[in-house]
């Protein structure tokens, strides 16, 4: 076995650098993992530019991980080596701030980032706490379970936390690396299903995802169609565009919910009497916890819920984080080591 792996690292804001790196043990309730596949996402910009206080250079970015286990560290106990495991970006907790106390751990004050605060998966291997992997199920490609690990459990919490019924009217703002996965688990939830893209274009690929209905907001208004056919319960917003976002709050039914899990550069611009009269309101919705990270995966199983990527090499993590920023992807891309492109890491076909 080498004794080294390759790595990028970003070396200052902005700069990717691939290294190579002296492979070490895991340190006590740490495992040490093989990644096979780590997905592209655009909270990875959070460490290239620089958006947190305090944050430490060089450091490997990358939070939607997959790998086996090739060490374990002292004390660890629920972990093996061999296990296929997930990593996202909860990578650690405080433990001692309200919100942990009360069990929110995903809310933690100070918490762990993967691939921000401590090394990710933009490597051939990664050293990570024990506590922060979740089990991967035979089955389910490294490829494809990845982007589950912050776009599916963002998506899937949202929804399953928002208060629906079966039936429901849910409205997918956006048809994207986020909108996508949207679609398909509400859906699969019991939800009636409406699309909201840009374009006629997205129609086909949103039906075929799930959605019931599709709006082409370029055409129409979003807001008026969505009255028309009795408001939605709730508006999954992941389009990043809080105008947008805003133009959609007339088209909730009473007491409905607009779900904002799109990260947008432009503020939301809201009249005030479209929450009062309705009892509207506006939420938003982070990723999960560990557990939430575990059950996002396997209800995915459970309900063949599939992301669409693209597979590039991990030598190519420039080319692909600009790619992603730029919106081009179709529509998470995954980086895998060299030796394993184009070798069983490669997408099945969709059904």
């Amino acid at each position: 076995m080498s004794e080294t792996y390759r790595a990028i690292e970003v070396t200052r804001p902005g700069v990717f650098t691939e290294v190579e790196r002296p492979l070490q043990d895991p340190g006590p309730d740490q495992v040490r993992i093989r990644i096979e596949a780590c997905g592209v996402c655009h909270t990875d910009s959070m460490l290239l530019n620089q958006e947190l206080p305090g944050l430490t250079y060089p450091r490997v970015p990358g939070h939607e991980i997959v790998g086996r286990i090739d060490a374990i560290g002292a004390n660890v106990r629920t972990r093996s080596v061999g296990q296929r495991v997930g990593v996202g970006i909860s990578g650690g907790r405080d433990g001692t701030c309200i919100a942990c106390l009360r069990g929110d751990f995903v809310n933690c004050m100070n918490p762990v980032l993967t691939g921000i605060m401590v090394d990710g998966g933009y490597a051939e291997v990664m050293t990570i706490e024990a506590a922060a992997t979740v089990t991967i199920p035979d089955g389910l490609l490294s490829v494809d379970a990845a982007p589950l690990l912050c776009a599916g459990v963002t998506t899937f919490n949202a929804l399953r936390n928002a208060g629906l019924r079966a039936g429901s009217l849910v409205a997918i703002q956006g048809v994207g690396g986020l909108g996508h996965l949207g679609i398909q688990y509400a859906r699969r939830m019991g939800f009636r299903t409406v699309a909201i893209g840009l374009g006629p274009e997205s129609e086909a690929l949103a039906k075929e995802l799930g959605a019931h209905q599709y709006i082409d907001s370029a055409a129409e208004d979003a807001g008026a169609k969505l009255r028309a056919v009795g408001g939605a319960d709730a508006i999954l917003a992941t389009a990043p565009s809080g105008k947008a976002m805003s133009g959609l709050l007339s088209g909730l039914a009473v007491r409905g919910k607009l779900l904002v899990i799109g990260l947008a550069p432009d503020p939301l611009e809201i009249y005030t009497g479209s929450l009062v009269f309705g009892m509207h309101s506006i939420c938003g919705s982070t990723t999960g916890s560990v557990q939430d990270e575990q059950e996002a995966i396997e209800f995915s199983v459970l309900e063949n819920v599939e992301p669409m990527i693209e597979v590039m090499p991990l030598s190519k993590a420039r080319e692909a984080y600009d790619r992603m920023m730029a919106a081009k992807a179709r529509f998470r891309i995954v980086l895998v080591p060299d030796a394993l492109n184009g070798s069983g890491a490669g997408k099945r076909p969709r059904t």
